[in-house]
């Protein structure tokens, strides 16, 4: 199984997110874990990896599995888990070869292209302070099958 850190980043009221080639959806920066990283570390190295920002005190937001679909097949697994973190240093870097780097209304995330699951982690982790833990499965074109968070979004 693999496992992925991403965090969210606030700074004014703004989001920093990123914008992924391959589809045109958003996402939050992070990628996949390297063995013997603890998560707090893979979600640093990660953001730094894609921004050039050191985030200073990530505090983990969610955790959540995700699992992918053909048909009744099972065909890709992994766990990914979601920091928030509203300070950083450093200059944000003018180029980043996942994709490109925007500065986001908030308020705004909720119209912009991006799975769906994704969405639902975005509506709890900018509006609540708890833990969210959830469970998304997807076909393999990436269309949401079923989630269940809890605690569960209104």
């Amino acid at each position: 199984m693999q496992r992925v850190t991403n965090c969210i980043l606030i700074n004014d009221d703004k989001v920093l997110l990123i914008k992924k080639p391959r589809r045109g959806w958003y996402a939050m920066p992070g990628g996949k874990m390297e063995q013997g990283e603890s998560i707090k570390e893979s979600a640093v190295r990660e953001f730094r990896e894609e921004t050039e920002l050191e985030l200073i005190d990530p505090i983990l937001s969610g955790i959540f599995t995700f699992t992918i679909y053909n048909n009744h097949t099972m065909v890709q697994e992994w766990m990914m888990f979601t920091f928030i973190c509203q300070t950083y240093t450093g200059m944000l870097t003018d180029y980043c070869r996942e994709g490109e780097l925007e500065w986001v209304s908030r308020h705004a995330i909720n119209d912009l292209p991006m799975a769906e699951g994704d969405r639902k982690i975005f509506e709890h982790a900018l509006f609540s302070d708890k833990m969210l833990y959830g469970s998304f499965q997807y076909t393999e074109d990436y269309r949401l099958i079923d989630c269940r968070l809890d605690p569960s979004s209104s």
